[in-house]
């Protein structure tokens, strides 16, 4: 199986890593935390889709992201 390639980039990421304090971090460690979020994201994404089928929409909106965390 094809190795699955991330949706959020991992530069970014790193940059959280550094705005959180850490001096260094190691490529596992972004490579992980881009693994959690990107897991993390899509429950939130599936769970505001169906806020807005819900309530009768096709467009999911702010709103939608806040009542599905």
């Amino acid at each position: 199986m094809p190795a699955r390639t991330s949706i959020l980039p991992k530069a970014a990421v790193a940059t959280l890593f550094l705005d959180a304090g850490a001096p260094r971090v190691s490529k596992d460690a972004v490579d992980a935390l881009v693994d959690e979020l990107e897991k993390r994201a899509l429950v939130i994404a599936d769970k505001a889709w169906k806020v807005a089928q819900h309530a009768g929409r096709r467009t999911v909106t702010g709103d939608d992201i806040k009542l599905a965390r």
